[in-house]
């Protein structure tokens, strides 16, 4: 290996800003020096404290320009101790070795991010991996998290966790290519707004400090209820927004209501109760971002108006005639 070349590489791979691109430059990056067959990153994620991992992508040696991404959350999504090897990597945070039962290696390396654990990084290999090259993983694990905390600082909310609004309109596209890649049959993408009940009540009376505990609790409950490779944003103030995809309309519907009830039924030091309204719709073909968020943002003041506390889709509600849509303006009335 030409340590010119390798830090070449390292230099290509940490001028990406966006973190599917990343991991996908770090993957090659692997694949091509470790001479692997193939290389997997496992997200890890929480769904109502049920810490667990999910594919974020496979790049194989024989296909080394395409990407293999989960077509859904469920199938791919397990819960972290249904490996020991996957949970003594995240709670050693070392590498891991495991021997195939066809006679190659797998080496679990732990991801780390500049807070907290972000994954595990899987290379399969046929010769076990010698102790310079997993210093030379290790390296560039290191290199990686440095470069994840500086996107950090610029797209995330510094209160919350969450991605910040300016990071929106770069993933709904994103999230827009796929929606027009997919077949009819496949699952949609949905977008949903979600704003919490009388918040200004709960910085009037219990002061700011209290205020911003609620909204940090309320984006851990998030966190915790989607999976990771739902898109979760603080939009501003008290709202936020979900990007979720391939999920069809009755996934999103539980997913979205059972975010609803974990905020309920939390008890929120020193305010008690608290709860939150949610507008979501489909994202379509046709989209831009204002149009998606005008039909969630109609959905989300329909559910204000109608006791709060509740989830309502956009198209849902207009096919039951509770929301009209003009023709010639696109804009939305309530009934």
């Amino acid at each position: 290996m030409e340590t010119s070349l390798l830090i070449d590489s390292v230099a290509e791979t940490t001028a990406h800003w966006d973190r599917e691109d990343l991991d996908r430059a770090i993957a090659k990056l692997l694949l091509q020096f470790l001479e692997a067959n193939s290389i997997t990153i496992y997200r890890l994620g929480e769904v109502e404290q049920d810490r667990r991992v999910t594919v974020s992508l496979t790049l194989r040696a024989s296909h080394s320009d395409s990407v293999s991404l989960p077509q859904d959350g469920s199938e791919e999504s397990l819960p972290l101790n249904h490996d020991p090897a996957w949970q003594e990597c995240i709670q050693s945070e070392k590498p891991v070795r495991c021997a195939k039962k066809n006679g190659r290696h797998l080496t679990l390396f732990p991801v780390r991010g500049a807070q907290c654990m972000l994954g595990i990084l899987a290379i399969d290999t046929r010769q076990a991996i010698t102790p310079r090259d997993a210093d030379m993983v290790k390296g560039v694990l290191r290199i990686l998290r440095n470069h994840l905390a500086l996107l950090d600082y610029g797209e995330v909310d510094t209160l919350t966790g969450l991605l910040n609004r300016k990071t929106f309109e770069s993933r709904f596209e994103k999230t827009l290519r796929r929606a027009c890649a997919l077949q009819a049959t496949d699952e949609p993408s949905w977008l949903a707004l979600v704003d919490i009940d009388r918040f200004k009540a709960i910085n009037d009376g219990y002061g700011h400090l209290f205020g911003d505990e609620v909204l940090l609790l309320v984006s851990r409950l998030m966190q915790r209820t989607f999976r990771g490779a739902d898109y979760l944003f603080r939009f501003g103030g008290e709202e936020f927004v979900i990007m979720l995809e391939h999920a069809s309309p009755e996934g999103a519907r539980i997913a979205l209501e059972r975010l609803r009830q974990a905020v309920e039924l939390y008890e929120f030091p020193q305010v008690g109760r608290v709860t939150i309204s949610i507008g979501n719709t489909q994202v379509t073909e046709q989209d831009v971002p204002t149009t998606c968020i005008q039909r969630a943002d109609a959905a989300l003041y329909y559910a204000k108006q109608h006791g709060r506390n509740c989830v309502w889709n956009f198209e849902h509600l207009v096919a039951n005639g509770e929301l009209v849509v003009t023709a010639l303006s696109a804009d939305v009335e309530l009934f």
